[in-house]
Order: C-alpha cells, then sequence, then structure tokens
C-alpha cells in the first residue's frame, strides 16, 4: 500500500504527528506502545500487513504519541490528561467525530480516560493486554515494585539503542522474531528513530505514575479486551471493571507485539472487525467521567453582615465574574451557584486544579479566601446538569479544606501525576453522607 503523508494536529503547544489511511465504515484510531516513528515503521513489512487488515473494515488514524518519533518532544513527562487532549486534537483535524480506540499495553490508558471523558466521541473500546497502573499495590499485583522501577528506568536511561539493550528487549517482549537478523536490524533502527534515551526514560517515568484504576468503572462505551495468556491476571481485572466488557484470550500469541505474529494477528482482526460490526448508533450517552469543582466563600456570612447588604452585593458580583472569567480560560463549565461559591465540571482534573488555584489568588485581591473542593468520578448530564456521586463527592472534598486550600482526592491526584503539581498529604477522612475513608490531598500554593 501507498504511505499516507505525515499530518500534524496541534494540541496546546504541542505538534502531533498523524496519518490517515483506508475508507472503512469506522473511524479506528490506534494508539501504540512506547516505540513509535510513523516514518520508519514502514519499513516493516509485518507492519505494513497489519495496516492492511485493518483497513479493510476501517478508516485508520495513526499517530506518534508525543514526545515520540515525528511528534514534538517537550521536556516535562506527559501527562495523563494531555496525552488524552492529543488524541481528540488527532481526531479533529482528521475530521473523526467519533471513533473506536484500538490499544495496546499503557496506551490502554489513554483510550480508556478518552473514553469515559468524551463517550460521546467513542464508539467503542478494543484493548490488548491493558494496564490500569505503572506500580505494584496489594490490588494491582501486576505493576513494577518502586526498586523494581528504579533499576528499569536505570536501564532505560544507560542502555537505550545499545546491542545488549535491544537483544533483551526483544528476547523478552517479542520473542517469535528475536532471532531474525532482519527484524533486529530493524527494530535498533526504530527503536532509535522512535526516542531519544531522555524521551525513553521520560516516556518510562510516565508509565510508572499513571493510574485509571479509578476511571474503569466510569467507562459506558462498548469494550473488547484481548489479551496473551500469561496476561490473563490484569486483563480480567480490566474487564471486571468496565461494565459489559468481553475478554478473549489470543490462542498461541507470545510477542507484545501484535502484529509481529501472522496467525495471532489473523485471529484479532477476526474479533476486532465482527465486535465493530455489531456495534449500532444509539443514542449518547447521558454518564460522563467528569472533574467537579467546588469553592464557597470562607465566613461570608460574617462578610455580609460587616459590609452590608450592598457592599456585599457589589463585592460578590466582582468575585462571580472572576470565577467566571478563570473558568473559560480553562474550559470549565459552570453548574451552579451556591450563593457564595461556584460548582464547575471540567474534562480534565489538571485543568480544574490549575482554575481553582487562580481562583483563589484573584479573589484574594478583593480581600475574600476561599476553599475548593474537586474529585473526578462519574457525573450524569440531565437538562445541560451533572449530577451523581463524583457531585456529592466534590461537595464533602471542599468542606474538608481550610481557607485558602485546595483539596482534592486521591483519584484527582493519581490522574494528574507527571504534571508538576504537587500535593501534601492530608490523611485519611470520613466523608459525610459518603461510605469508607477517603485519602485527601492539598496542593502546594507554589505549584497550583
Amino acid at each position: 500500500m501507498d504511505i499516507p503523508p505525515i499530518r500534524y494536529a496541534r494540541s496546546g503547544d504541542v505538534s502531533i504527528a498523524f496519518q490517515v489511511m483506508g475508507a472503512g465504515p469506522t473511524d479506528l484510531v490506534v494508539i501504540r506502545g512506547s516505540l513509535s516513528n510513523l516514518a520508519s515503521i514502514w519499513d516493516q513489512p509485518l507492519f505494513v500487513r497489519y495496516i492492511e487488515s485493518l483497513t479493510a473494515f476501517a478508516r485508520v488514524i495513526l499517530f506518534d504519541k508525543r514526545g515520540m518519533g515525528l511528534s514534538d518532544r517537550p521536556r516535562d513527562v506527559p501527562t495523563l490528561e494531555a496525552r488524552m487532549d492529543d488524541v481528540r486534537a488527532v481526531m479533529d483535524a482528521a475530521g473523526s467525530e467519533a471513533a473506536a480506540m484500538w490499544a495496546a499495553h499503557e496506551g490502554a490508558r489513554i483510550a480508556c480516560l478518552f473514553a469515559a471523558t468524551y463517550p460521546e466521541r467513542t464508539r467503542a473500546l478494543i484493548l490488548f493486554d491493558p494496564s490500569a497502573r505503572g506500580r505494584r499495590s496489594e490490588e494491582y499485583p501486576w505493576g513494577r515494585t518502586e526498586e523494581e522501577w528504579r533499576r528499569w528506568l536505570r536501564e532505560v536511561g544507560e542502555g537505550w539503542g545499545s546491542e545488549t539493550f535491544e537483544e533483551r528487549y526483544l528476547t523478552e517482549y517479542c520473542p517469535s522474531v528475536a532471532d531474525d537478523a532482519a527484524f533486529r536490524a530493524w527494530h535498533a533502527r526504530h527503536m532509535l528513530a522512535s526516542a531519544s534515551p531522555g524521551a525513553a526514560v521520560a516516556f518510562q517515568r510516565m508509565v510508572m505514575e499513571g493510574d485509571v484504576t479509578d476511571v474503569l468503572p466510569a467507562i459506558r462505551v462498548p469494550t473488547l479486551v484481548l489479551h496473551r495468556a500469561e496476561s490473563k491476571g490484569q486483563s480480567e481485572y480490566v474487564a471486571s471493571r468496565i461494565r459489559g466488557a468481553m475478554l478473549r484470550v489470543v490462542p498461541g500469541l507470545v510477542d507484545g507485539y501484535t502484529w509481529a505474529d501472522p496467525v495471532a494477528s489473523t485471529f484479532i482482526y477476526g474479533e476486532m472487525s465482527s465486535f465493530l460490526a455489531r456495534l449500532s448508533t444509539g443514542s449518547q450517552p447521558e454518564r460522563v467521567l467528569v472533574t467537579i469543582l467546588f469553592t464557597d466563600i470562607v465566613g461570608s456570612t460574617e462578610r455580609a453582615a460587616e459590609l452590608g447588604d450592598d457592599a456585599w452585593r457589589r463585592l460578590l458580583g466582582q468575585h462571580n465574574a472572576l470565577i467566571r472569567r478563570r473558568l473559560a480560560e480553562h474550559r470549565g463549565e459552570e453548574i451552579n451557584t451556591t450563593g457564595d461559591g461556584f460548582v464547575a465540571a471540567f474534562d480534565g482534573p489538571g485543568r480544574a486544579i490549575r482554575a481553582a488555584c487562580a481562583i483563589r489568588d484573584d479573589v484574594r485581591d478583593l480581600g475574600l479566601e476561599i476553599r475548593a473542593g474537586i474529585h473526578t468520578g462519574e457525573g450524569e448530564r440531565m437538562d445541560g446538569q451533572i449530577a451523581g456521586i463524583a457531585v456529592h463527592l466534590a461537595a464533602r472534598v471542599s468542606a474538608e479544606a481550610g481557607p485558602g486550600e485546595v483539596l482534592v482526592s486521591s483519584t484527582v491526584r493519581d490522574l494528574v501525576a507527571g504534571s508538576g503539581i504537587e500535593f501534601d498529604d492530608r490523611g485519611e477522612r470520613a466523608l459525610k453522607g459518603v461510605p469508607g475513608e477517603w485519602r485527601l490531598f492539598a496542593v502546594r500554593a507554589e505549584h497550583g
């Protein structure tokens, strides 16, 4: 097949390289793994066969993740929120209103976050060996320990591009072709073209920090999880937490690259095409993953009594105008006002935190102090409003905040990992009317 031209989508101040090929009835966004270069990948015949098979039933959209291949390589560690924005930017530039997502390994985290946040733009999820988080925990024993991560990051930084590292990587990750001299030579070139040692370490840090375990129950789109036999545990974990997800083992597959094994890849294409063919066009989903921000003025009753009704109304009007300006800047949607506070919804937790910190600093110029609470969870849109447990939790988190404090749930903290925003652990709290204990974190003022 002819190699499609490289195009660029603008995501904030970063350019994301992408290609579009095929004319199938369903748009399919392919979120690939840690090695990605839209130029060198076409030198691999097995990959070309893979793309040709996908275009038989879909219009395929490929892209290089930020920090990889032909996309810009910003110095900061990419966050899940920023990488989700990249997917949306690529879809917009490709003219795709809604698409199915085909993602493997850690790329499944981006796909899951996107599907939960933008269900109206996600026709389906197809995940292969999905990874939900990087660090090992009692509930998620498939991640690396802290010591294993330190050792791995050191090995990536010191060995990236070397023959020894390349041999180990292929032996562990793609054993069926590890002894193929032509494949090894191509893979070595592709590795170096995909990332520099520093970019590879930054990517792996993002893999280590990322965590979408709290996001999975909010996904409401058709989902197919495919996996190798050896990845059964973590794949079952993901599938069991996504409502209605189907789980399929790929017989005989041992490689992390699905396209490197022609027999296994043929099975995968059949599963994908039949799954996508069964999708109905249905109505737009009403349940979404949303980040809710609650703010209120500290000591508002006493301040109103001190100023009098007229002066208080003028001050409150200035307060409201400042908040609405900051919401507009950070893509926040005003949901409600509470007399001396606001309820707002955001499509990303990082934007909610930055808006809250800006609001906190702005209103101090008016002689006011606010408290703010932020939580990311599932909400339901009804008549332009958002309701659900996420709203209640954000209100309860806000109630725990002190004057001038921006307090967030652990879900929010996990989703902005790598953003540079730092937190102080406020410990576990019992939130009124909400079962269980919730760990809360305060945004450090200098990082807001």
